[in-house]
C-alpha cells in the first residue's frame, strides 16, 4: 500500500477511522507473472479510549504495514506522604 492508498483521521466521540482503496498489483518478468487480488475499498473504525490523546494520533506506512499510534494521557499517581516515628519499647525480663 501507498501513503496515497490510505486515509487515517480521528472523528467526533473518538473515533479512529481508517479508510482507502487498494489497486491491483500485477507484476511480470521474464519467468513469472503475479497478481494481487486483494483490491478494492476498505473502511475500519475503532473507538479509542478516554485517555487518548487524540491531537498526537500518528500514522507511519513503512513496507507496506499501516502503523498507527495513538499516545494516551499519563494518569498523575498520587504522592504518598511518608510519617517517619519512633516505638520504644520497654522490655522486662524476670529472672528466676
Amino acid at each position: 500500500m501507498k501513503k496515497e492508498e490510505v486515509k487515517v483521521e480521528v472523528q467526533d466521540g473518538r473515533i479512529l477511522q481508517i479508510s482507502g482503496e487498494r489497486s491491483e498489483q500485477e507484476e511480470e518478468t521474464d519467468k513469472w507473472h503475479q497478481v494481487e487480488r486483494s483490491n478494492g475499498k476498505f473502511h475500519r473504525r475503532f473507538r479509542l479510549p478516554e485517555n487518548a490523546k487524540l491531537d498526537e494520533v500518528n500514522a507511519v506506512i513503512e513496507n507496506e504495514v499501516l502503523t498507527v499510534t495513538v499516545p494516551k494521557v499519563e494518569e498523575k499517581k498520587p504522592e504518598i506522604e511518608y510519617q517517619h516515628f519512633w516505638l520504644r519499647i520497654r522490655l522486662c525480663f524476670v529472672l528466676p
